[in-house]
């Protein structure tokens, strides 16, 4: 009975993570601009790797410990990968689509650009 319910889990977390992927992906096909094709695409595939990778713990015990390791390091990691990718298109003005009015961190880059220090506070 408990290896039923532990493959029930398993395959159900399994196929959880592969629909967040599939969102991924139509993500990356209909978002209009970079800046929304990547919060669309990190959001999801950091969610699909959660669940696949804690699916495939589940189902395979000797695993869990790795699969646990590897959840932790890519909480950590896409965050910032996504952040530093942002940043970089922002920088060099990749442009963002007509829909977007509101642009809160302008105001931030012209505060700091001001300083002489590359942009970078050191508060």
């Amino acid at each position: 009975m408990i290896q039923l319910i532990q493959q029930m889990v398993g395959y159900t977390l399994t196929g959880l993570g592969a629909l967040f992927y599939f969102y991924a992906g139509l993500g990356l096909l209909r978002m209009p601009d970079f800046y929304t094709k990547l919060q669309a695409s990190t959001k999801a595939t950091t969610l699909g790797t959660f669940s696949v990778v804690l699916g495939i713990g589940i189902l395979n015990p000797s695993f869990l410990g790795k699969s646990l390791l590897l959840i932790v390091f890519v909480a950590l990691t896409n965050p910032v990968a996504s952040s530093v990718m942002i940043r970089a298109a922002y920088k060099n003005k990749v442009p963002v689509c007509k829909e977007t009015t509101v642009d809160e961190i302008a105001s931030v880059y012209t505060t700091h650009e001001g300083q002489g220090n590359g942009g970078e506070s050191h508060e």
